[in-house]
């Protein structure tokens, strides 16, 4: 996946004339902290969806082209302010907090279940040929895996999928922004 992936498509042509809510918009994308939807802010504003969304974008390109701190990426079914990449330590300083990073097989746990979803810990476990239950029960604390169903075979077992939270963490709007199998082979290190 490349960075321009969770820029925000902004259509050619004229632009929006009106931009009477991109401030109101700006305002409450900060004030929630959260990923909000369109239409959450469409029923707050009493406007039109389309309206908000056309706005959305207009703000988007207001921050690419300041260059600031911020950016504005659309995240699972939300739209959210978030801090550019760049300043990313200079954050978690002044928080005096440290990045919080998944363990290799944790790693390898939430790729499994990103890329084969819905998927049971057994699947899991054959995959990585080796016990997997207490990584996907980490992966479940921190919510990034979810339990999505049963599966319709002896005993029932619990079939995994990714959260919400996994979309806002790694920025995507949706598992489709997951890089292929050969876009993956293509990004490996090649052993000569």
């Amino acid at each position: 996946m490349s960075e321009d992936d969770n820029i925000l498509p902004f259509p050619e042509g004229p632009q929006p004339e009106d931009e009477s809510l991109v401030p109101v918009l700006e305002a409450l994308l900060y004030a929630s902290g959260e990923p909000v939807e369109a239409s959450v802010f469409a029923q707050v504003l009493d406007v039109g969806a389309t309206e908000v969304r056309r706005s959305l974008r207009l703000l988007g390109r207001q921050l690419a082209a300041r260059e600031g701190g911020l950016e504005l990426i659309e995240v699972g079914t939300g739209w959210q302010l978030r801090t550019r990449p760049e300043h990313a330590r200079a954050v978690l300083a002044l928080r005096g907090a440290k990045p919080q990073r998944l363990s290799k097989a944790a790693l390898e746990v939430l790729a499994i279940v990103a890329y084969q979803q819905p998927v049971i810990r057994s699947e899991v476990d054959a995959l990585r040929g080796v016990d997997s239950g207490a990584v996907l029960k980490g992966l479940l604390d921190r919510g990034v895996v979810r339990v999505v169903g049963r599966r319709d075979m002896p005993g029932r077992p619990l079939e995994y999928g990714t959260s919400r939270a996994f979309l806002e963490i790694f920025g995507l709007k949706s598992v489709d922004q997951l890089p292929t199998l050969q876009e993956r082979a293509e990004l490996a290190p090649h052993d000569e």
